[in-house]
């Protein structure tokens, strides 16, 4: 370990000469006119232009990258090249630095332009960028210089070339009076921790703290921010702890920021807040101190008191704050103190997620988040009304403005702290803002009980009743926007409560939920019907029958209204009523059968006739509902109707393909496995026609894209953008997800017809087999390893597989078994190997063999990974309670199934014995709590 500042001194003493001017010719002039003349036209708008010069650009870097990329560094840090195209040409050297070299191959897949160029030219760009560092005046082309720089010795680094040039010109700048060459130093600093990690810990965080104690710039205290949180994310676990100290002039950096400034530095603590949650242990109760103030907007008195509370008995309080006390105007809202309160409430939140512990023991900020998230919540605007209601839900415009960012974090929060932390603290000011006389906060109250419903469903059982009364008034405010709000909560308890709601207050329900399916919004009674589907999904069949009639009466005015004109139907209205029909006939089973001539003769029209892009939805839905209909009739009342509706599939699957009809694929699927359920062994003449669909699905390959740089997309619908080995990586999950759903749709068909569906036990099979260790998808695997002991089944019952076959296949498995490290999906293995070998009977001396090693191995790596956990210090284990009890549980499950799996050996079998030992060497932390509490405290 040296001094930063000696070892700086040194190297600078060691930098190599720089020309005096970077215009000093160091390619032939004809390189650098033609390199001009191609720069230019890469930034034409002619796409032609464009792709020719991008050509040129491949051919000439094919043959002399040396030349051309020294050549292209000179033209970005020539001064008298325009400052746009110094910018545009650093972020093409640093592109072109990195990426694949045309001479990769197969044997060295990773080799880049970098890697062809001579140690003299590398050490020339080097030069060349140094200079352009120290001489560059126009900050943003400058930031672009320091982007390439750290870029370049990033990747030099990893292939064992130091910068030790770099190392002392940072060192220099940060300690120079020029601020932009203060900020350029630290923010390379940041973008290259490395440059510093070899150095003395406490010179680098002195270096680090001048930084964020710069008087004259603002932006160097941020740039030096950056990097100290780089530095500290970048360090080991013995560095961390002696660096402590460098918390406090960081976390000072805050107090003395203007509102323009602060969302940037939040912004930037807040990966540390993630990565590196204890380092703000011993600094909750100053940061209490003052990020409060931004995310807690102030009281209105109010021009009375009755005004200001007009019920005294409640605790109420008026969002959103009032400067000076005057009157809001909803068109003046403050930016930017918004940006402060979302960059506040961002870092607050995160923190909790990364240590829910270590928050709840520090008083007051669980309540602090939550105050501010419920007055967030209340700024809606007045005037949008109108707008509101006669917008299609899919495609509303004041949805812009719906302050959704307070909603998702109180939710976030409830998840992380838990009931016992969040709704007492909730319910402080709720009953208030239920009872307030603005309607907005009225609005919030229902939506924050919504909010937290999920993190804090164990604890909200026990005041489900009052909180049932609290809302259900509220489904007769005259304000449509608040009944809406009592649908939405509503619904989202039945979910988050799931059973327990249904079973206990389904009369307080449905006594204001049925009756709004009739009030004169179609907003209103569209998400009415919504709820519904919420109810329906946890309800017990007895439970909703006396209800039956008149949900389904009225649910079929939505759909096919008397056509007086009085009232014309907007088409999501019928789109919610078909998919609320399919949920009730699902939850009602054979009840339902008395209004199934009223109700699959509609649904049978619409299929015929909903062919225009605009009824694409309506028509998949519709798809849906007859099918659930059909498994809820039962195959005799549905056999009138089946052949019609068969044939409407099949012309509907066999009509002309349009490639942004993304929905059809997967509700032919889904209607086709619900059809497959209703006729039972009747469907088996139309296997021909849905298994090749099914096939082409199963057998989808993973959509993967890389993207260089900031070339990535911005999200789009069916795909991820993840971040993989400092790559941009696009992943379609929509290709992934119709993968999941046709093996899904494979273990139908199997159960469904048995040795029937023997025509296509050879190719599920092998789709089976190879997806065992499809990784990119959990739900695909444990498809796959349900649908294995049903098809071995089939194949036994139709002779259509043998005995070595079999033993094939299981040898697989426990292939699969022996490398697998998801305990969750290891307990689904291992019950597939058991009713696999239950299917067919006696397995081979050979299978036996193979699962039992597999077993052993198993053993082995639960038992390291528990002996690991144990060795960690009882602080590390509280602290990360919840995610180890959870994970233990996991285990325990696996440990269940193969004690199962063991005993179809031999129910005395040897390894037997090793199981308990291995449970015992759990942290013992119980079952899982799911409501995130970790006990009481």
């Amino acid at each position: 370990m040296r001094s930063a500042a000696v070892q700086a001194q040194r190297l600078a003493g060691q930098a190599l000469p720089v020309p005096q001017s970077t215009m000093e010719p160091l390619v032939p002039p004809d390189v650098t006119a033609e390199l001009t003349q191609i720069l230019s036209n890469l930034v034409l708008g002619d796409n032609e232009i464009r792709s020719n010069a991008e050509v040129v650009v491949d051919e000439r870097l094919s043959h002399r990258p040396d030349v051309y990329l020294l050549a292209l560094t000179q033209f970005a840090t020539r001064p008298d090249t325009v400052e746009v195209m110094r910018s545009f040409s650093l972020v093409l050297l640093r592109r072109l630095l990195f990426r694949a070299s045309p001479g990769s191959s197969a044997k060295s897949p990773r080799m880049t332009l970098y890697d062809r160029l001579s140690s003299q030219t590398l050490t020339t760009i080097e030069r060349i960028l140094l200079h352009s560092l120290l001489h560059e005046q126009i900050d943003s082309v400058r930031r672009k210089a320091v982007d390439t720089i750290c870029d370049l010795a990033n990747n030099s680094m990893e292939r064992g070339r130091p910068w030790h040039a770099l190392q002392a010109q940072a060192f220099s700048m940060c300690k120079g009076a020029d601020p932009s060459a203060r900020d350029s130093a630290f923010r390379i600093f940041a973008g290259c921790p490395n440059l510093v990690m070899d150095l003395q810990t406490d010179a680098v965080l002195r270096v680090l703290q001048d930084g964020l104690q710069d008087r004259q710039s603002v932006e160097v205290r941020h740039a030096a921010l950056r990097a100290s949180v780089s530095y500290l994310t970048s360090c080991d676990q013995h560095q961390v702890a002696q660096s402590l100290s460098l918390m406090y002039p960081m976390l000072d950096t805050l107090p003395s920021l203007s509102h323009a400034h602060l969302p940037k530095f939040l912004n930037t603590l807040t990966p540390l807040t993630t990565s590196h949650p204890q380092l703000f242990a011993p600094h909750l109760h100053a940061l209490l101190s003052f990020l409060p103030a931004l995310i807690i907007p102030s009281a209105d008195s109010g021009p009375t008191p009755t005004v200001a509370r007009p019920f005294p008995g409640t605790q109420s309080f008026t969002f959103p704050p009032t400067p000076n006390g005057g009157p809001v105007d909803d068109d003046e809202l403050d930016e930017e103190a918004e940006e402060v309160r979302k960059a506040a409430l961002e870092f607050m939140i995160s923190l909790s997620e990364a240590k829910p512990a270590m928050v709840r023991r520090s008083d007051g900020w669980v309540s602090a988040i939550v105050r501010g998230c419920l007055g967030g919540m209340g700024e809606l605007r007045d005037d949008e009304l109108s707008s509101w209601l006669d917008a299609d839900p899919a495609e509303d415009p004041t949805d812009d403005a719906y302050p959704h960012v307070y909603e998702q974090s109180l939710d976030r929060l409830a998840c992380a702290v838990g009931g016992k932390a969040v709704l007492p603290a909730a319910f402080q000011h709720i009953p208030g803002m239920l009872a307030s006389h603005d309607w907005k906060l009225r609005h919030a109250g229902l939506m924050a009980i919504a909010s937290v419903a999920e993190g804090t469903s164990k604890v909200m059982q026990n005041e489900l009743g009052k909180v049932v009364d609290l809302i259900t008034p509220l489904f007769l405010d005259p304000y449509p926007r608040v009944r809406y709000a009592a649908c939405q909560c509503i619904g989202q308890l039945c979910t988050d409560l799931e059973e327990v709601i249904q079973a206990q207050y389904h009369q307080q329900i449905f006594a204001v939920l049925i009756p709004t399916l009739e009030v004169p919004e179609p907003r209103v009674h569209a998400h009415a019907a919504a709820a519904l589907i919420n109810f329906c999904e946890g309800v017990e069949r007895d439970t909703l029958l006396p209800y039956l009639d008149p949900i389904v009466e009225r649910l079929l005015k939505l759909l096919n209204p008397a056509q007086d004109g009085s009232r014309p139907t907007k088409r999501y209205v019928q789109e919610q009523a078909v998919t609320t029909l399919a949920m009730v006939a699902d939850a009602s089973e054979t009840t339902f059968a008395k209004h199934y001539s009223s109700i699959m003769p509609l649904l049978l029209n619409v299929l015929r006739n909903a062919n225009t892009s605009e009824y694409r939805k309506l028509r998949a839905k519709a798809m849906e509902c007859a099918g659930l209909i059909a498994i809820a009739v039962g195959r005799e009342v549905f056999r009138a109707d089946a052949g019609a509706f068969v044939e409407l599939l099949i012309r509907i699957q066999n009509s002309p393909v349009d490639p942004s009809d993304t929905m059809l694929p997967h509700y032919l699927i889904a209607t086709w496995a619900k059809v497959c359920q209703a006729m039972g062994p009747e469907f088996e003449p139309y296997l021909p026609v849905v298994m090749p669909p099914l096939f082409r699905a199963a057998n989808a390959k993973a959509d993967v894209s890389v993207y260089e740089d900031e070339e990535a997309p911005e999200s789009k619908e069916g795909w991820d953008i993840i971040e993989m080995d400092g790559q941009q990586v696009g992943i379609r999950t929509s290709a992934i997800d119709e993968k999941c759903q046709a093996f899904e749709t494979l273990v139908i068909y199997c159960s469904t017809l048995g040795a029937r569906f023997a025509p296509y036990l050879q190719q599920s099979l092998e789709m089976v087999l190879q997806s065992l260790r499809f990784v990119l998808h959990d739900g695909v695997r444990e498809a796959c390893a349900l649908v294995l002991p049903m098809l071995i089944s089939c194949g036994k019952a139709s002779n259509a597989i043998d005995g070595d076959m079999v033993g094939n296949v299981m040898q697989h498995v426990a292939s699969v078994i022996s490398q697998e490290t998801d305990s969750t999906f290891l307990a689904s293995l291992f019950k597939c190997a058991t009713d696999s070998m239950r299917a067919w009977g006696d397995g081979t001396p050979e299978t036996r063999v193979a699962l039992e090693n597999a077993a052993k191995q198993q053993l082995q790596a639960l038992a390291d990974r528990r002996k690991a956990r144990s060795a960690r210090t009882a602080a590390e284990i509280e602290e990360d309670r919840e995610d180890l009890a959870l994970l233990e549980e996991m285990e325990e499950f696996a440990l269940e199934e193969l004690a199962k799996m063991l005993a179809i050996f031999d129910p005395n079998h040897p390894l037997l014995i090793a199981i308990p030992s291995v449970r015992d060497l759990g942290l013992g932390l119980g079952a899982w709590d799911g409501d995130g509490d970790g006990g009481d405290e």
